[in-house]
């Protein structure tokens, strides 16, 4: 066991992990530690400032040693990316480490900091990331689409990358079910959409541009969210569609 793979079981809390065990699909005691969140991104500042007794190239190559085999390694690889200050490193390690995302969690919570800075160079990335044959990768797309560009970057075309977005059929009949967590995705995208761009994200509802399921969980999200007045949420749930 690597030095970073140590540490991180004496962090381990066995009653965490045999509840986190419960949200993520896949993850059993055999391939879950148990580190809480708040003591992996300490730890992920901690080896990014070289405060700790393990070196730089323990950190290189325990970002290289991809597939991990638990699920907190996974985590800590995240969070060690999020701390990343230059755009081009950061993006980098991002997209080696995309296509061994196997968790709804570990994707949402790869969330850097430097891209709010650098939207242009973020963009065409996230285009291509929309493209994957791989289910987290095209989350994370959807994710930083929704999280950097509906507010002043906002661009009516993003809403159209959304609305396109699909997976294509895998030879793994496995790989497909994770279909669920792009639609889902989208579905915060649109309810997010509806919050910030209403008047143009409201005629991709009143048009159905949505699959149906996706349509009627983008229209639960938004009317479960403050930021919507009831007055429209009144209007939204008058376009839920009946689901065969």
């Amino acid at each position: 066991m690597n030095k970073i793979t140590s540490s991180l079981f004496k962090m381990q809390d066995k009653k965490y992990r045999d509840f986190q065990i419960k949200l993520i699909p896949g993850k059993t005691a055999d391939n879950m530690i148990g580190v809480r969140t708040p003591d992996l991104r300490a730890y992920a500042k901690e080896l990014c400032n070289l405060k700790s007794d393990v070196t730089p190239s323990m950190i290189e190559n325990f970002l290289s040693s991809v597939p991990h085999e638990y699920f907190d390694e996974y985590q800590l690889h995240s969070f060690i990316i999020c701390e990343q200050k230059d755009f081009k490193t950061c993006i980098e390690l991002t997209e080696k480490f995309l296509p061994f995302v196997d968790n709804w969690a570990t994707c949402d919570q790869l969330s850097p900091k430097v891209f709010k800075k650098h939207h242009a160079e973020l963009l065409p990335y996230i285009k291509r990331w929309l493209k994957s044959r791989h289910a987290f990768t095209v989350r994370f797309g959807l994710e930083n689409l929704m999280q950097h560009f509906l507010d002043e970057d906002f661009d009516p075309e993003f809403l159209e990358l959304a609305a396109a977005t699909k997976i294509k059929k895998s030879a793994v009949p496995e790989e497909n079910s994770q279909d669920y967590y792009v639609r889902m995705m989208v579905a915060w995208f649109f309810a997010t959409a509806l919050a910030k761009q209403w008047d143009a994200a409201v005629e991709y509802i009143k048009n159905h541009r949505l699959e149906p399921w996706t349509h009627n969980k983008a229209i639960q999200k938004a009317t479960e969210s403050y930021r919507i007045t009831e007055s429209k949420k009144k209007f939204l749930k008058g376009y839920k569609v009946a689901l065969t």
